[in-house]
C-alpha cells in the first residue's frame, strides 16, 4: 500500500461534558498538529498517490471550517464532546467528501483509505482511519 501524508495544524476552543474531562469541561482552548494520509494500492498514471498540493489545498479547506471557533457553537457538533478522536474522525469523513467529490483530482477517486491523526502534544495524539 502507497500512502502520502499532508500536515497543517488548527486551533480551536471547546469543552467536555462529563466528570472524567475533570477541568477540561470549563472552555479551553486546544492546538492540533493534523495529519491527513492518503492511501491506495497501485499508483496511478502519474505515479503518484494523490497531487500533494491539491491534498494539501483541501485539509486546509477543511481546518479552515473549523479553527478559530468554538466547536461549542457549532451546530455540526451540537451535543457532541469533539474530543480528539471525534474530530479526526470529522476531518477524515470531510476528506473523504471530497476526495469523492472531484476536489483532489480524478486520480483521487481511485483512493482506498484516509487516516487522519490530530496530534495534541509531542505525547499524545489520536487517529481515525477509514476506508473509501
Amino acid at each position: 500500500m502507497f500512502s502520502v501524508t499532508v500536515r497543517d495544524h488548527m486551533m480551536v476552543a471547546h469543552s467536555f461534558r462529563g466528570e472524567v474531562f475533570g477541568p477540561a469541561q470549563r472552555l479551553h482552548g486546544a492546538t492540533f498538529v493534523v495529519d491527513a494520509t492518503f492511501r491506495r494500492p497501485d499508483l496511478d498514471s502519474d505515479g503518484i498517490v494523490v497531487d500533494i498540493g491539491r491534498a494539501t489545498e483541501q485539509l486546509r479547506a477543511v481546518l479552515g471550517e473549523l479553527t478559530y471557533r468554538n466547536l461549542d457553537d457549532e451546530p455540526d457538533f451540537a451535543g457532541v464532546n469533539t474530543t480528539t478522536e471525534v474530530l479526526a474522525r470529522t476531518i477524515a469523513d470531510r476528506l473523504a467528501d471530497r476526495a469523492h467529490a472531484g476536489d483532489l483530482g480524478s486520480g483521487a477517486r481511485d483512493l482506498a483509505g484516509i487516516t487522519v491523526t490530530l496530534h495534541e502534544s509531542h505525547v499524545a495524539w489520536a487517529s481515525y482511519e477509514r476506508s473509501l
